[in-house]
Protein backbone atom coordinates (compact mmCIF):
# COMPACT_ATOMS: atom_id res chain seq x y z
CA UNK A 1 0.00 0.00 0.00
CA UNK A 2 2.91 2.30 0.73
CA UNK A 3 4.25 1.96 -2.81
CA UNK A 4 0.79 2.64 -4.26
CA UNK A 5 0.50 5.92 -2.34
CA UNK A 6 3.88 7.11 -3.55
CA UNK A 7 3.10 6.14 -7.16
CA UNK A 8 -0.29 7.84 -7.01
CA UNK A 9 1.26 11.00 -5.55
CA UNK A 10 3.95 11.02 -8.26
CA UNK A 11 1.36 10.69 -11.04
CA UNK A 12 -0.75 13.41 -9.43
CA UNK A 13 2.15 15.86 -9.20
CA UNK A 14 3.29 15.12 -12.76
CA UNK A 15 -0.20 15.63 -14.20
CA UNK A 16 -0.62 18.81 -12.16
CA UNK A 17 2.70 20.11 -13.52
CA UNK A 18 1.79 19.27 -17.11
CA UNK A 19 -1.68 20.82 -16.91
CA UNK A 20 -0.45 23.92 -15.10
CA UNK A 21 2.37 24.34 -17.63
CA UNK A 22 -0.08 24.09 -20.52
CA UNK A 23 -2.36 26.65 -18.90
CA UNK A 24 0.51 29.07 -18.27
CA UNK A 25 1.78 28.65 -21.85
CA UNK A 26 -1.72 29.28 -23.24
CA UNK A 27 -2.26 32.40 -21.13
CA UNK A 28 1.21 33.84 -21.82
CA UNK A 29 1.18 33.29 -25.59
CA UNK A 30 1.36 36.63 -27.37
CA UNK A 31 2.08 38.71 -24.27
CA UNK A 32 5.06 41.07 -24.36
CA UNK A 33 7.07 40.18 -21.27
CA UNK A 34 6.01 36.59 -20.62
CA UNK A 35 5.56 35.36 -24.17
CA UNK A 36 8.81 33.41 -23.93
CA UNK A 37 7.07 30.94 -21.58
CA UNK A 38 4.93 29.75 -24.50
CA UNK A 39 7.91 29.04 -26.76
CA UNK A 40 8.31 25.36 -27.49
CA UNK A 41 8.46 22.60 -30.02
CA UNK A 42 6.17 19.77 -31.05
CA UNK A 43 7.54 16.36 -31.90
CA UNK A 44 5.80 13.20 -32.95
CA UNK A 45 3.96 11.51 -35.75
CA UNK A 46 1.13 13.25 -37.59
CA UNK A 47 -2.08 11.37 -38.22
CA UNK A 48 -1.43 8.30 -40.33
CA UNK A 49 -4.39 6.42 -41.74
CA UNK A 50 -4.23 2.72 -42.56
CA UNK A 51 -7.06 1.43 -44.73
CA UNK A 52 -7.34 -2.36 -44.97
CA UNK A 53 -10.73 -2.24 -46.70
CA UNK A 54 -12.45 -3.99 -43.81
CA UNK A 55 -10.76 -2.05 -41.05
CA UNK A 56 -9.67 1.56 -41.23
CA UNK A 57 -7.75 3.17 -38.37
CA UNK A 58 -5.81 6.33 -37.73
CA UNK A 59 -2.71 6.57 -35.55
CA UNK A 60 -0.96 9.71 -34.39
CA UNK A 61 0.98 11.04 -31.44
CA UNK A 62 2.22 14.58 -30.89
CA UNK A 63 4.05 15.85 -27.82
CA UNK A 64 4.48 19.57 -27.27
CA UNK A 65 7.00 20.88 -24.77
CA UNK A 66 7.17 24.55 -23.80
CA UNK A 67 9.34 26.41 -21.34
CA UNK A 68 6.34 26.73 -19.01
CA UNK A 69 5.96 22.93 -19.07
CA UNK A 70 9.61 22.44 -18.18
CA UNK A 71 9.42 24.89 -15.28
CA UNK A 72 6.19 23.52 -13.82
CA UNK A 73 7.20 19.87 -14.18
CA UNK A 74 10.51 20.66 -12.45
CA UNK A 75 8.65 22.45 -9.67
CA UNK A 76 6.23 19.51 -9.34
CA UNK A 77 9.15 17.10 -8.98
CA UNK A 78 10.72 19.27 -6.28
CA UNK A 79 7.42 19.57 -4.39
CA UNK A 80 6.90 15.81 -4.72
CA UNK A 81 10.36 15.11 -3.30
CA UNK A 82 9.80 17.48 -0.37
CA UNK A 83 6.26 16.43 0.53
CA UNK A 84 6.32 12.68 -0.07
CA UNK A 85 9.39 11.69 1.93
CA UNK A 86 7.27 9.96 4.56
CA UNK A 87 5.12 7.93 2.18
Amino acid sequence: MKNFKKTFAFIFFMLAGIILGGLIAYVCKGKDYVGWLAWGKSIGIENTTVDLYVIKFTVGLMVQATIAHIITISAALIVFAKTCKGL
